[in-house]
């Protein structure tokens, strides 16, 4: 999971800034996880931005938009 996510913050987009991340445990000893960022909506696109995490395709299986709050 510590490689999943220095690769995820590698990521660099102007108007991208990431924040805190956690595990969050799902089941059967599975976790997941969870990262807050801050993104600018005219500059950057949460599908662009959700495509180039999925790239990791040895990491990744999918992404969610758990919450978002626009400003």
């Amino acid at each position: 999971m510590k490689e999943l996510e220095s690769t995820m913050r590698s990521i660099e987009m102007e108007g991208l800034v990431w924040g805190a991340s956690k595990l969050v445990p799902l089941a059967f000893g599975i976790k997941k996880l969870q990262v807050n960022l801050v993104v600018e909506d005219e500059k950057v696109s949460i599908d662009e931005l959700q495509a180039k995490i999925e790239e990791d395709e040895d990491h990744v299986q999918s992404t969610d938009v758990a919450a978002m709050q626009k400003l």
